[in-house]
Formats: C-alpha cells, structure tokens, sequence
C-alpha cells in the first residue's frame, strides 16, 4: 500500500483518524494514524514522560484506493467542510519517507527516547534509540529541555520535529528516585529475568571473551552503573546493553569492563 499525509487542523488530529476509523470500510485503508514523541520533563526530583504530536496537523494513512478514500469522506458532511478549507490535503509520501517513519516509530506509532551521552561540554559523543538512525539530521540539541531539533522530510517537504534524549545525569536521578511518571501509558517492550536481580555477578566475569548475548548482566562502572541489563551484541571491546529504565528498555554501548556476568 501506499502511503498519504493528510494535513489537518491541528488538535484535531486524533479527531480525524477516529472519523476514519468509523466511517471508512476497512478494506480501503491499511493503517491510520497520528505520530507521537517522547520527550522527559522533570517535577520534584522525578521524570515524567510526555507524549506529544511528532508532526502537529499531520495524520498518516496507508491505502491503494485514495480516490475511494477520498470520496468516502467526502460524502459526510461535517468532514466536507474541513476537506474544503485549505488547511487540508492529501499528501503522497515518498518510498524512503515511509520506510524512514516506520523504521523510527514502535508498534504504537511512537518515537521513544534515545540516550545522549556527552563529553561534559555539552558535545555528543555517542547516540543509541531513534536518533541513532537519523544523526546526520540533527540541527541541533536543547540538552535542558532534553531533545535534538531535527530535519526530516515529509511528502517532499521539509520538516523541522523534535525528538526526545535522555542524558547521564537523568539516568543517574531514574536510579536515585525510582519510576518514571507517564502521563500516557506504554505497554511494555521488555522485562528482565524475574531472577535476575536476585542474582550476584560473577567475579571476573567482564572479560568479553565470557559475555554473550542473552547474559543478564550488573553495571558496575558508567551512567548506568547500579543497572541490571541484557546484552544485545558483543563487539571487540565493549557490549551493547539493553537497560529497564522510564519504563521501557534502553540501549547503550558500553566498556566490557563495565558490566559483570550475574551467575
């Protein structure tokens, strides 16, 4: 199927993929949606995530019938008159487009937030989640109100969104406090081992020649030190770690050195 942004009306996105839910058969339309961010905001020593609009005034849609599409929302006429004013439009995303958003989002239609780890003068020296994948489309970073400003294209445009970063010092009060707030709740990606916290590292056990995808593993040095993780990947001299924090899981490359093989 291809795939469409319809511009909208903005704060009125929900109401529209609801409308097209309801009213359009099912057999024209693949997926609907609008897409979100996460972005950390902090309140009296917590984090709290928020969910916010990734493309405000923008709804997307997968169909091969637009025509038939279009013409079914035509024929309502609360919907005509917002489809005649100029603030809406059917817009054709290229290939790469699609792919790109699909790649980025979760099954929720979600960018999650990706960990930023600085060099102490406010300089990125290493990426990991969603802003992995588009580093060389970042303009800039807001470090206090934790997001990179990026430039992504939509339907041939331009697009300057925000995408959600977590830092060290975030990590280091996630650990300190306790549970992130959500004002929206996210269904979990993944959980550890229910055994695993129970369990003692292994002495010894960071030599990378031990480590294995699948090991559940301490934290004992680092921004995510105090942390049990998973490893996801074993390189030449550090690990990739899949860490449980704000409620969904982090990833991040660190040192072999770093972690500690839970017996």
């Amino acid at each position: 199927m291809l795939w469409y942004a319809i511009q909208t009306f903005t704060g009125r996105e929900e109401k529209l993929v609801e409308m097209i839910r309801r009213v359009v058969p099912a057999g024209i339309y693949g997926e609907c949606f609008v897409a979100y961010y996460e972005q950390l905001w902090h309140c009296r020593q917590k984090n709290e995530v928020h969910i916010l609009r990734l493309f405000p005034g923008y709804v997307f849609i997968s169909t091969d019938e637009i025509e038939r599409m279009y013409q079914c929302l035509k024929d309502i006429p609360a919907m005509s008159r917002i489809m005649a004013s100029e603030a809406f439009a059917f817009s054709p995303l290229y290939e790469k487009e699609a792919a790109f958003l699909m790649d980025i989002m979760d099954e929720d239609h979600v960018v999650r937030l990706s960990y930023a780890a600085t060099d102490g003068r406010n300089h990125v020296s290493y990426l990991s989640g969603p802003l992995e994948k588009c580093a060389a489309n970042i303009l800039a970073y807001e470090f206090g109100k934790r997001y990179a400003l990026i430039r992504l294209q939509i339907a041939g445009q331009d697009k300057d969104v925000r995408l959600g970063i977590i830092l060290n010092n975030d990590i280091r009060r996630e650990t300190a406090y306790g549970k992130v707030e959500a004002l929206i709740a996210i269904p979990e990606r993944y959980s550890l081992a229910p055994a695993a916290s129970g369990k003692k590292a292994e002495p010894g056990a960071g030599q990378i020649s031990r480590l294995a995808p699948g090991d559940n593993v301490a934290v004992i040095d680092g921004a995510f030190e105090g942390n049990i993780a998973v490893i996801s990947q074993v390189r030449k001299d550090a690990v990739r770690i899949l860490v449980h924090l704000f409620e969904r899981e982090i990833s991040a490359e660190v040192p072999a050195g770093s972690v500690r093989r839970l017996a």
